[in-house]
């Protein structure tokens, strides 16, 4: 594997030449290699609703350009369309917060490289897409919405189609008698 050297306030780091991410990611990665696998699809759709979200009142309230703002979002977008899942490499067991996946981590800073590309000039994962925002309120959110975003669109469906196969049943065997 191809690497690139990043550079943070611990000094320099090693992170796959392709990641999208850079070195905060690449520390969380490194110091929690607890269990080995990631964030679920879902939770990383929804910590980027949230930073699309925040990005686009970010705007609308001043705090952010309108145009960085709107490339945050376009990044999030493709974030949330589920072809970028290998750029969230961070174990699911980390710190309390969620701060590896989210704050100056790893959402910002893929975020961040996407909205540069975007924009063609620099985007910060803290200053920017990180901007009015804690961990603490946003991580535990995004849980919520992928939770809310499962029992919506996968259990209670498949709990109306058991209900149908279910109430077939019932009907074809009414007449059965059996021994309670």
């Amino acid at each position: 594997m191809e690497y690139r050297i990043e550079h943070d306030t611990m000094g320099e780091v090693k992170v796959p030449k392709d990641a999208l991410y850079a070195a905060q990611t690449q520390r969380a990665v490194e110091n929690f290699p607890i269990s080995g696998t990631t964030l679920e699809r879902a939770h990383i759709s929804a910590l980027a609703e949230i930073k699309k979200a925040a990005a686009l009142a970010n705007a609308q309230l001043g705090v952010l350009d309108k145009d960085i703002a709107d490339a945050i979002a376009k990044g999030a977008d493709e974030v949330i369309g589920g072809d970028l899942d290998e750029h969230f490499p961070v174990d699911v067991y980390q710190t309390g917060s969620g701060t590896s996946s989210n704050m100056n981590m790893n959402m910002n800073e893929v975020l961040a490289t996407l909205a540069t590309k975007h924009l063609g000039k620099p985007v910060h994962p803290n200053d920017h897409v990180n901007a009015s925002q804690s961990s603490n309120d946003v991580f535990p959110t995004s849980v919520h919405l992928a939770v809310t975003s499962a029992l919506i669109n996968d259990l209670i469906p498949s709990l109306e189609y058991l209900a149908k196969k279910l109430e077939v049943k019932a009907k074809a065997w009414a007449q059965i008698v059996k021994a309670g």
